[in-house]
């Protein structure tokens, strides 16, 4: 079994799709940890505000079969691929980090994601494992939340519910 850590956004009635995909996450992978919600701007497009979170699943697939079962998540939730890549999404789920693995080259699977130097992923993934390392730089994910510059990319957190 591995440990992957996702990262879980969404601007298109996010609470509906986020409640909706952590219900299929607990149905596949059973008990997880899942940080708080955190409401931010888009990044890279202009669009309405995303909420996001991260939790921490065990999994007995693959990074390359884990991340196949979460497109397939994405699509059963009406996730539009024929957009470009920075748009409006309901839902968008990432691998961040899967155990100490490191895995960069081409394609959309990349481990650890970059999207950890933004405050919506690591913000999140330090709430539930401050103490993990980054597997790069051996910095624990409280750490680098403590140095971030949190007014450089406002996070407002909120109830799920």
């Amino acid at each position: 079994m591995a440990r992957a850590y996702l990262s879980l956004g969404s601007n298109l009635e996010p609470l509906r799709y986020l409640a909706a995909a952590l219900a299929e996450l607990r149905e596949r992978f059973g008990d997880m940890a899942v940080s708080p919600a955190y409401r931010s701007r888009s990044v890279g497009f202009d669009g309405a505000d995303f909420v996001n979170l991260a939790v921490a699943i065990d999994t007995d697939l693959t990074p390359q079969a884990l991340n196949d079962w979460l497109h397939a998540l994405e699509d059963r939730h009406g996730r539009r691929r024929d957009v470009p890549r920075y748009s409006d999404r309901t839902l968008d789920v990432d691998i961040v980090l899967y155990d100490d693995l490191v895995l960069e080259g081409g394609g959309h699977l990349q481990i650890p994601r970059k999207e950890l130097r933004h405050a919506f992923v690591l913000r999140p993934i330090a709430d539930i494992a401050p103490t993990l390392r980054h597997p790069l730089s051996g910095r624990s994910m409280a750490s680098l939340w403590a140095e971030f510059p949190a007014e450089k990319e406002p996070l407002e957190q909120i109830a799920l519910d």
